[in-house]
Order: structure tokens, then sequence, then C-alpha cells
């Protein structure tokens, strides 16, 4: 079928006191971001059509410009990425079904050098199981939360003082199997992220149509599952990401299969989530296959953004006081199987990672709207799979 360029719906009205706090800690947060005018963009790839590893380009906040990318570090599989607080150290996970010989991925740590934005290996360990594709450093800089695909389990790693590794720790394989005989015949572990407590942590298990939910113990490196122990999404949905609302109790899950997003209520006290809303990521006159990627809000919280593979677009939703999201519009210009995308830390851009067509585009945002406009900048980078921001510290 034809692109369709951008579509803008109705967005929805006042945004009251909560909103406006929102879009006023945004603008602080972008000058901040300004101060700092110089960025890394670290790229993760899975290493086909001519890729050797992780990627490496320079983004000037200042002016939304990227730089030609160069190869930071050889590494095979290194879908995602995560930075750790203090940014000295980056960590990938090796999207392997095999690791010294036995059936597990793994996690790779690398030391940044502050001048160059190279990365030197440091250490590598199994990721706990088969298939890892999402990983995240705690807010102590302790440990990695890692969500391992084929083998359908969640593991957590201790971080030493020099960026290296124990572990795994905790290993929890899921159970069970969903409504897709072919996608959904085990469980699938395919995110995993923390809550702003830094106690909690949520998992997307595509296979089990479940968000599951652990409790988190930095200083024992310690994984446990919570009670409630998860919330269920409609039967073949798939779960796949989740982004928290960055100043309101939500959730937002991206289900692959089923091209939709769920909007949760989430209680951190008790740890549980309340569904608020499912809606689609299509629109409804399309008609074809697609299968939903990311997701993530804006740093305003008046926005959220999901990625479609197939209707090869980004969809926008605004985000009402109560949660609940209605579609705004579809970008698709420049756009061809955008498996993921990242916002700088303005809130003025958003880097999108086609993973089909062997680069990153950049588009910039609409405060008022928060539609996405192409801006031109484009480079070449096989096979995109993550994309996350570093600032270039001021190094003596």
């Amino acid at each position: 079928m034809a692109r369709r360029q951008w579509r803008l719906g109705l967005c929805s009205g006042l945004w009251g006191i909560f909103g406006s706090i929102g879009v006023a800690l945004a603008a602080t947060a972008g000058v901040n971001a300004l101060q700092t005018a110089r960025y890394w963009v670290f790229i993760g790839t899975y290493t086909q059509r001519h890729s050797q590893g992780i990627y490496r380009c320079e983004w000037d906040i200042r002016t939304g410009s990227l730089s030609e990318p160069q190869l930071a570090a050889k590494a095979t599989h290194p879908s995602f990425l995560a930075i750790h607080p203090r940014g000295k150290y980056l960590y990938a996970v090796g999207e392997l079904e095999e690791f010294a010989g036995k059936k597990t991925g793994v996690v790779n740590a690398f030391s940044i050098d502050l001048r160059t934005g190279q990365l030197e290996l440091l250490d590598q360990k199994p990721s706990g199981g088969a298939g890892p594709c999402h990983l995240v450093v705690d807010r102590t800089g302790s440990c990695i939360l890692v969500a391992n695909y084929g083998g359908g389990s969640v593991a957590c790693l201790r971080i030493q003082a020099d960026g290296r590794l124990q572990g795994p720790t905790t290993v929890i394989a899921h159970k069970g199997k969903g409504a897709n005989p072919r996608r959904q015949e085990a469980p699938h572990a395919h995110a995993i992220q923390l809550d702003g407590t830094n106690r909690l942590a949520l998992a997307a298990d595509l296979g089990l149509d479940r968000v599951l939910i652990y409790r988190f113990f930095p200083d024992e490196a310690r994984l446990q599952p919570h009670e409630p122990a998860y919330a269920s999404v409609a039967a073949g949905s798939g779960p796949r990401h989740l982004a928290f609302h960055p100043h309101r109790p939500y959730v937002y899950v991206v289900n692959e299969l089923s091209n939709t997003v769920t909007a949760f209520h989430w209680d951190a006290e008790r740890g549980r989530l309340s569904e608020i809303q499912t809606i689609s990521t299509l629109p409804a006159d399309f008609r074809g296959t697609s299968y939903a990627a990311e997701v993530a809000v804006h740093p305003s919280g008046r926005f959220l953004y999901a990625s479609n593979r197939g209707y090869h677009s980004i969809a926008l939703f605004s985000i009402a006081d109560d949660g609940r999201l209605t579609a705004a519009g579809y970008q698709s210009e420049g756009i061809d199987t955008p498996r993921h995308f990242a916002i700088d830390p303005t809130g003025r851009y958003m880097l999108v990672g086609n993973q089909a067509a062997d680069n990153v585009c950049v588009f910039s945002i609409d405060a008022r709207t928060g539609a996405l406009t192409p801006t031109g900048v484009r480079v070449g980078v096989p096979v995109p799979v993550c994309l996350q921001f570093l600032a270039v510290p001021a190094v003596q």
C-alpha cells in the first residue's frame, strides 16, 4: 500500500495543573540538556549486512545534526544497550543461543573512553537464558536486569566497582504459553524495566500475555516474584516493551502481535497494575500485516509514541490526565521497519532506527501537538536495533 504521510487527529483538550507541571519539568530538562550541546548516540545492531557491532554517532543537540557513524566496538548481535548512571560503562546483550558451551546468551560490559567514545570490552557473563533481547541498569548502578526472549526468563547480574560483572545472581524462568501457537508456544520475556522507586520491576512476556511484577533488592542483586505476580493483557496480544509515565502513575505496554497499546494505572505502593484502556497503534482502514515494536512517553508527559513494522510508521497519541490515550496521527515518511526509536534529552527531536533500511533518521517534535517532521538528517547504520544517548563529558 502507499505510504501515508503525517495524519493529525484530534488531541485531548485541557491539561490542568498536572499537565502544566509536566510541560514545565520538560522545559527545565530541555534547558539543562542544552547546556551540554554534544552527545554521543550509541547504536546497537544485529551483526548482519556488514554490521560489526556497536556504532557511535555524535549528536549536536542545538542543531539536531548527527555525524556519520563510527564503529565503537566489535561484538556479536549487541541488539540492546544500557548505559551506567555514571556514564563510564556501557552494557550490551549478545543475542545468542549459546555461550561458553551453554544454552544462554551473554551480557557484555564495556568501558567508555571519555575522550573518544570508543568502547573497550571489560567482561562477558552469561545472561541466564538464550536470546537476551533487553536489559536495564538500576538507578544505583549496582545491578543489571535482563530479559531473555529465547529462554523465557529474567535475570539479575551484579555490577562491580570497576564496571565488571558477577553472576547471574538470580534467574527466574517463566512458565506457560499463550493463545498464538506460532509465537506464543512458550514464554518469551521481551523487556524488563524498573519503576521510579527502584524496588519493583515489570517484565513484559510476549509468550504469556502477561506483565510480570518482581520485587528488586539491589543490595543483594536479587529479584523475587511479587504478589500480585502479574497483570494480563488480552489473549494473543504479545506484550513487547513498556514505558512509565515520567510524573504520573501510569504504565504503557506495547503489544506486538495485536498492534495495540495497553494503558495501566500503576500503584507503586502495592505493586499493582490496573488496566485503563487498550487502543490500536494502526489506523482503522489499514489492511495487512504489521507488528508493533517500541513505545515511549515524551518527557512532557503529554504524548506517547509507538512504532509499527508493516504499516511502517510512528503512531502518536495524546495522553489525558486520567492516563487514557487518544490517537493523534501517524508519521511514515522516511520510516521502514522502525524497531526502535529514542527521544533526545531536550524532547525536541526523535531518532528512529530503520532496521530494514539500514539507517537512522531524525525528526523534529512539535512541542504543542507532538507531531513529527522529517529534518532531512539521515545516516547509514547497518541493521540498527537500539539507540542510547550519553552526554559527552568535559574531560580535562
